[in-house]
C-alpha cells in the first residue's frame, strides 16, 4: 500500500496521526463522495483540498468538508485527548490488524447512498481486530425484543462464542446486548461497532456492559470520539457489521426493521445472511420470516447450523442424529388408528374398539390378529389389552 494510501503518519502530543484519521474527522462516514475521491486522489490531496479549499472536481471537496477542515487541528487534538483519556487507538487500512474483509465494501452495491469501506476505526479494548474477525458471527436484530428473541439470542451467541467465533453486534437494547452478554456468559471477546464515538456509552444503560465488552474484546466506531448517533449513523454502522463477520444472523424483526439493513448489507458484501424463525403469530418476527421466505437468509435454530453455513463445504455437519424408529412407526394408517383404542389397563372387545374406531367389527377382528401376532396387544378373554412398549415384540 502505498503512503498516499495508508495516510502519512506523524507525531500529535505522543500519539500517532494519520492522514486518514485527520480525513475522518471532517467528512461524514458511509459518503460516497469520499470513497470516489480517494480512489481518484488518495487521502493526502483530498485533505490537503479540504483544508485549502481547493476544488478536486465538480462537488469534491464539498462545502462541509472545507468549513470542518477550519477547525482540524482543534478536533485533532479534542480526538486525540478523548483517545488518551478512554483508551483508544485508531486502526486503518495498512495496519497489521486491519481486517482484509473491509475492503469488499468498496465494491459492494451501495444502499441508501451509503457505501465504501471506513477511512479507518477507532477501537477500544485488547483483542486484535483481524483476529477477532478471522471466526465471527454478527447477531442482531429488534430492539423491542421478545422473551424469546432475547433467549433465543442469547443461546445462539454462547453457542457460537464457545466454538472460538467472536460475536459482533451493535450494543443496543433488545438482540444486540442479549448477544453480547451470550459470549461474555461464556467468558469470550465479543466485538460491539457502535454508532456513536467508541468512548461514548450508548445507550447510557449499556455503559457497564460497554466497559465489559472492552476489556477483554473490542468496541469499534468509524465516528470520531465524542460524537453522539444519529438514525442516519445506525444504518451507516451496520454495514461496518456485516463486513466484519462472515455471516449475520437476524433474530427477531418486525417488516420495517433496521436489523433488515444488515442483513440486507450482508448480501451485498457476498456473506452469509440467516434468520432465526419466531412464532408466526408474533409481529416481531414478520420482517425475519418474509427474509426466509423470499431466500433472502437462510433458515437457522441452533449454533451447529450457522457454523454450517458459514463454514467451508464439509467442515460442519449440521444434519440431526439419526432416531430408530419404534414399532409404531411402521404401521399402516388404519391398523395405528385402531391400536390406539386399545387400552393397557384392561381388555376391550372386538365391538368395543370397533365402536370407539368407527370401524366394522370383521376389519377390527383382522387388525387385532394381525397386532396381537406383532407383539402390540394380547388376547384376554373375549377383549384385547395393549402391551405396554418394553413387552412389545420387535416388528423387524
Amino acid at each position: 500500500m502505498s503512503a498516499t494510501d495508508a495516510g502519512q503518519r506523524e507525531e500529535w502530543r505522543g500519539l500517532e496521526v494519520t492522514e486518514r484519521m485527520r480525513l475522518s474527522l471532517i467528512v461524514e462516514p458511509g459518503d460516497l463522495r469520499v470513497r470516489e475521491a480517494l480512489d481518484r486522489y488518495g487521502a493526502a490531496a483530498l485533505l490537503a483540498a479540504c483544508v485549502g479549499g481547493d476544488p478536486l472536481d465538480e462537488g469534491v471537496p464539498k462545502p462541509s468538508w472545507v468549513r470542518r477542515a477550519t477547525e482540524l487541528d482543534r478536533l485533532t487534538q479534542s480526538a486525540l485527548d478523548a483517545a488518551e483519556r478512554t483508551g483508544l487507538r485508531w486502526v486503518q487500512p495498512g495496519d497489521a490488524e486491519w481486517p482484509s474483509g473491509l475492503a469488499v465494501l468498496d465494491n459492494a452495491e451501495p444502499l441508501s447512498s451509503v457505501g465504501g469501506a471506513p477511512l479507518g476505526l477507532w477501537a477500544r479494548g485488547p483483542l486484535d481486530l483481524a483476529d477477532g474477525v478471522a471466526r465471527s458471527v454478527a447477531i442482531v436484530g429488534a430492539r423491542n425484543a421478545t422473551t424469546y428473541g432475547n433467549q433465543a439470542a442469547g443461546d445462539l451467541a454462547a453457542e457460537v462464542a464457545v466454538e472460538d467465533h467472536t460475536v459482533i453486534s451493535g450494543g443496543a437494547f433488545g438482540i444486540d446486548v442479549a448477544a453480547h452478554r451470550g459470549a461474555l456468559a461464556v467468558r469470550k471477546p465479543t466485538i460491539c461497532v457502535l454508532a456513536c464515538g467508541a468512548d461514548v456509552a450508548y445507550p447510557r444503560a449499556h455503559g457497564n456492559i460497554l466497559a465489559r465488552i472492552a476489556d477483554g474484546g473490542l468496541v469499534l466506531s468509524e465516528q470520531a470520539p465524542g460524537e453522539t448517533p444519529t438514525r442516519g449513523r445506525f444504518l451507516t454502522r451496520n454495514r461496518i457489521i456485516a463486513a466484519l463477520a462472515q455471516g449475520t444472523v437476524v433474530v427477531e424483526a418486525a417488516r420495517r426493521s433496521g436489523a433488515l439493513n444488515t442483513v440486507n448489507w450482508a448480501q451485498r458484501c457476498g456473506r452469509v445472511a440467516m434468520g432465526v424463525p419466531g412464532p408466526v403469530t408474533s409481529r416481531a418476527s414478520v420482517g425475519v420470516h418474509d427474509a426466509l421466505r423470499s431466500g433472502g437468509a437462510v433458515l437457522v435454530t441452533r449454533s451447529a447450523e450457522v457454523l454450517e453455513a458459514i463454514g467451508a463445504i464439509g467442515s460442519v455437519d449440521a444434519t440431526l442424529p439419526w432416531v430408530a424408529p419404534t414399532g409404531t412407526d411402521r404401521l399402516s394408517v388404519s391398523a395405528l388408528r385402531i391400536f390406539e383404542r386399545v387400552p393397557a389397563a384392561a381388555s376391550a372387545t372386538t365391538d368395543a374398539i370397533a365402536s370407539a374406531v368407527p370401524c366394522r367389527p370383521e376389519e377390527v377382528r383382522l387388525a387385532l390378529g394381525a397386532l396381537s401376532a406383532a407383539g402390540f396387544v394380547v388376547a384376554e378373554g373375549d377383549g384385547w389389552r395393549a402391551l405396554r412398549p418394553e413387552r412389545r415384540a420387535d416388528l423387524s
